[in-house]
């Protein structure tokens, strides 16, 4: 069993997708827009703005897996859930990242906290020789953690 965290985005989860590819190293294995969906039996028309937003996106990282899209803006006159479109900000939760030294957890920290929002900066714990939490620039809410490996 694995557990893949499906990240949601206000337009710009491409460019998301992109920056988690390059500083985890791994690669975006599928990416695809609303526009390039076919078309099938009662499906309702999207707006015009939705059409070159991520419908979907699959980032690998090693055996592990992010996956993505962006929200469908809201539609005018539509009930107030999520099928109505309009992105809603994370609540609830954090993607967790282990990493194994202090050196590796500062660097990921640090790319995520850039223009983002810090809650916790970086630092040695009880727990942990490194610990942080930040959103990042993007909306999606981190921790990242030096996993003790003894």
């Amino acid at each position: 069993m694995r557990f893949s965290p499906y990240l949601n985005f206000d337009g710009d989860g491409a460019e998301a997708m992109a920056f988690y590819a390059e500083l985890f190293g791994g690669r975006i294995v599928h990416q695809s827009t609303f526009g390039e969906m076919p078309p099938h039996e009662g499906m309702p028309p999207l707006p015009e703005a939705a059409l070159g937003r991520l419908m979907h996106a699959h980032l690998q990282v090693g055996a592990q897996s992010i996956m993505a899209s962006d929200a469908i803006p809201a539609m005018p006159g539509q009930a107030d859930d999520a099928c109505a479109g309009g992105y809603r900000k994370p609540q609830g939760m954090w993607v967790s990242i282990g990493v194994d030294s202090a050196a590796e957890g500062q660097r990921v920290f640090d790319a995520l906290a850039r223009d983002g929002q810090v809650t916790m900066p970086f630092q040695a714990t009880f727990w942990s020789a490194g610990f942080g939490m930040a959103t990042d620039r993007f909306g999606t809410p981190w921790m990242v953690n030096v996993v003790d490996v003894t």
